[in-house]
């Protein structure tokens, strides 16, 4: 994500509740560091303003009245690709969490949960981190095990032969859900070494976050859950 450093993190609502959107945007627009962009419920709407203004961030809604919020995504993320979505849902059920997160989301709270979670989990997921507890990771990994949809490890094999240990051993507690201070403190060493060697290891196997990074580990057994 190319957010200047310094600007705030840009946000576009898409919630049919009015009242919920309007205390969103109180409470993101009550912190220097976030901004909205744009608050809609109209799938025809969201597409045209997520094409226009570019979010950083798209908080999105599951039950959008009449339609699924989960069908908007994957549009969601053609016409704004550099955005990244968070799920804000009162939904509790965990098959369709696991659909959000198929179809892209890189974090989900629920509607129930305190102000300081979103707030974290927007600037977790901006920084490239995902926001899922480990129960729902496990979820997505096991449908994916059980769908066949594994892919080959020969292919991927000279990407691998290229990781360094230490890279190796960065991905072991990624896959095990640690954030990266934590990794910083288990390998003692810097945050900005763990940052460092997860961009290094991001390019190595051509993975572009978090979450495609404990998929791609997971798939060719460089960690367990």
């Amino acid at each position: 994500m190319q957010t200047v450093v310094g600007q705030p993190i840009r946000i576009l609502i898409i919630d049919d509740q009015s009242i919920v959107s309007a205390c969103l945007r109180f409470l993101l627009e009550s912190k220097p560091s976030l901004k909205v962009v744009g608050e809609t419920s109209k799938a025809s709407d969201a597409f045209i303003v997520a094409r226009d203004e570019q979010p950083d961030i798209i908080l999105l809604d599951i039950d959008l009245g009449d339609t699924d919020g989960l069908d908007l995504l994957p549009e969601l993320l053609r016409v704004a690709p550099q955005a990244r979505v968070v799920v804000l849902t009162g939904i509790r059920d965990r098959a369709i969490h696991c659909r959000a997160v198929r179809l892209g989301a890189m974090g989900l709270v629920t509607k129930d949960e305190q102000t300081e979670v979103l707030l974290q989990a927007i600037a977790k997921v901006h920084a490239g981190e995902v926001w899922l507890d480990r129960r729902l990771l496990a979820s997505v990994l096991g449908e994916i095990t059980r769908s066949g949809k594994v892919q080959p490890v020969d292919p991927e094999a000279l990407k691998i032969a290229t990781l360094t240990p230490r890279e190796r051993e960065v991905i072991v507690l990624v896959g095990q859900g640690y954030r990266n201070q934590q990794v910083a403190d288990r390998l003692c060493i810097a945050e900005a070494t763990v940052r460092h060697h997860l961009t290094s290891i991001f390019a190595k196997l051509g993975v572009t976050d978090r979450l495609e990074l404990v998929i791609y580990a997971y798939r060719h057994g460089l960690t367990q859950l």
